[in-house]
Formats: structure tokens, sequence, C-alpha cells
């Protein structure tokens, strides 16, 4: 084992599910998060069953089946005025003995992994970020937010895609606009609506909606996104008004959506950004995870399921033989390729929601083929 004391920095998935898996190798890890405090916000999400695969690892599969909606039927998309244009059957990414996915709450799952944390012994300080490192002959130091300087076998930043410390690392790549903005909302739901998604026909009038779908998250709700143009009109439309204007050319199961939907739903609007860092993810003992090297539009659900595999796997190969430099070499060459597949799969559906009506678009073919190459083990 290479490592015995590890510093996480970042509270999120990728941070909580690092803790985890380090903590059931014997790895003892501290995790700092610049919160103050922990905040039940967010909003519903679709778990892909190679997440589940890795949430199974962890021990708390069963916990986050309980917490969601299984989806066994795949996906419907559908056109504009509610017409099906096809079914798609979602690859078992997790195995033939898990859900294809399920729809979940964002909050729901985080309180599951903090649990599952705080029960292996993970320490967690809040109200704390890195300041600065510095890489030594067999150790690295950390400065951090309250003062202290102390030493770690490995710093691992799990800060997310605006982290603050990738610079730092000799990574150039940053994050760039996507093209898109996304909606999201939790919302109820009829019990005969299953999920779909809607793409529009081209009649609709200038600045609607991309595309809008829904995944059911429980028995009477459903996680309804709706993707736009980046940047939030100044109409004068409060934002309900605004998600509901941006439905208003999609019809069948979205009226229904779209009209509940009024001042009392919590909306969340941000402009949707992607980096990939194909290069090395490491200097010396500091080593960026999850989506601050990976993150793309959520196009095809994996932004979640790509950074906790990070996490089971660097978990994997810090307690092999060999010296650290070896391990999270190999490590970044591993999960490079798969990456890869994803960031290109959701930058080619994003190109193609930004410009309907291209010849050669095909986005359920591009989404079938980047799930089936997942079903693999990591």
């Amino acid at each position: 084992m290479s490592v015995g004391k590890v510093l996480i920095v970042g509270g999120g998935f990728t941070g909580l599910t690092a803790a985890i898996a380090l903590a059931k190798k014997g790895i003892v890890s501290t995790l700092i998060e610049r919160a103050p405090a922990w905040a039940r916000v967010g909003h519903g999400l679709t778990i892909q069953g190679n997440a589940l695969r890795v949430f199974r690892e962890l021990g708390v599969v069963d916990e986050v089946l309980a917490k969601g909606f299984p989806e066994e039927r795949g996906v419907t998309l559908v056109f504009a005025d509610g017409r099906v244009m096809t079914h798609l059957d979602t690859p078992r990414t997790g195995g033939p003995d898990l859900p294809p996915t399920i729809g979940a709450l964002r909050p729901d799952i985080h309180e599951i992994l903090l649990r599952r944390a705080e029960s292996l012994g993970v320490e967690i300080r809040l109200g704390t970020q890195l300041d600065s490192f510095e890489n030594h002959d067999g150790f690295a130091t950390a400065t951090l937010s309250d003062g202290t300087t102390e030493s770690w076998d490995l710093i691992i930043v799990a800060e997310g895609i605006k982290s603050q410390t990738r610079p730092k690392l000799g990574i150039t790549e940053d994050r760039a606009p996507s093209g898109l903005g996304i909606w999201r909302a939790v919302t109820e739901r009829r019990p005969d609506m299953l999920g779909a998604i809607a793409f529009p026909d081209g009649t609709g009038g200038p600045g609607g909606a991309f595309k809008v779908g829904y995944t059911p998250v429980s028995d009477t709700q459903c996680y309804v996104f709706v993707l736009c143009d980046p940047v939030r009109p100044a109409n004068g439309l409060s934002d309900w008004q605004e998600v509901r204007r941006l439905m208003a050319d999609f019809h069948g199961e979205f009226d229904f959506l779209r009209e509940t939907i009024d001042e009392s739903t919590f909306l969340n609007f941000q402009e949707i950004e992607w980096i990939f860092v194909e290069g090395p993810w490491h200097t010396g003992r500091v080593l960026a995870l999850g989506e601050a090297v990976h993150a793309v539009p959520p196009l095809i659900a994996q932004g979640a399921a790509q950074c906790v595999e990070d996490s089971l796997l660097l978990a994997e190969y810090l307690t092999a033989e060999g010296e650290l430099e070896e391990q999270l070499t190999a490590f970044h060459a591993r999960r490079v390729p798969r990456v890869k597949g994803v960031v290109d799969a959701s930058l080619q559906l994003a190109h193609w929601e930004q410009h309907p009506g291209s010849p050669d678009a095909d986005p359920g073919r591009v989404m079938a083929e980047a799930l089936v190459a997942l079903v693999p083990e990591p």
C-alpha cells in the first residue's frame, strides 16, 4: 500500500465516494468541504447501472435503490406534439442484476453517502478549503483556510468543474461553454407517466427549448429538465413563467408537466460547461479527480457515474503493489479512454441539440452506443 493518510478536498459525490472506497481498503482519510454546513439542496438525477455497480461495492446500493425509482423499460423519445419517435432499451451498464437506471433526488443520494463515510470513520471538516499545497520527497503538505499546515501521503482534489486548485497542478485545460443552458425542477407526475425525452419539430417560435424530458424519482414525483440557450433572457418573466414559455411547444405528457410548474416550484438554471483533461491528472502527490478533470453536458446521464467510477478504481490502484507515481499513472491511463467516450458522445449530442435538422443527426444511435461501451467494468 503506497498511502496511509489521505486528504480529500470536496464533499460532493466524488469526494465522498473516494473517502468510502479508501476506508473500505483500510486507508485513513480526512475530507474537507468549503460549505459551513450541509444543505439539502439540489435536483433530481438519473443514475445509470454502472454507478449502481459502484454503490454496491461501497455498501450503499440497497439504500440508494430504496430512495430511487427504477427504470426497467428504457426511455421513449417523442416529437414535440407527443408522437412517439422511438423507444430505446437502456443497456444494463451495471450488470444483469441491477436496474438499467433509476431516478432519484440528488440530496437523498448525498445523505446516504455522507452517512456511510461517517460510519467508516472518515473525518469531515466543514467550512474548510485548500489554500495551497507543496510536494516533498515522500509526502505533500497542505495549507488549509483555517491556517493549519499538515502532511499527507496523497491529496485528492475533488472540487468539481470550477476547481481553483486544478491550474496549480499544471493542468492548462479549463472549463468551456457547451452552448446549452438547463432548467431543472422536481414536480408531480401521473402514475402512468414513466419518463420521456421530447425533441422540437421546428414549428415553434424562436427561443424555445432545444429539448425537454422527465424522469420519475418516486411514485408521485419526477425530475424535469429543459435544455435551452445558455443565457437567461431578460424578458420580465419570473422563473416559473420562463420555464412554461420554453415548454410551450411541447405537448402530450408535457402539457401536464408544464401546468404543474408554478410559483411554488423550486427551479434551478445554469449554463452547461464542460472540461476534459486528457493529460496527467496529478503532479507529485496531488491528484485531481472527478469533475475537476472531466465534466460533460448531462445528455447520457454519465457525469456522476464517471466520477464514482474514478473513486472506486483509484482505491484499487492505491492498494495494489507498486510506487505511488506508477499507480497514479496507470490509473490515469485506464480511465482516460472510457471517460473520453462519454465526453465525445455528450459533445456530439450537444452539437445536434443546437443544430436541429443536421443531416447526420442520430442521437438515439449515439446514446445507445455510448452506453453499450460502458457495460464492461471500468
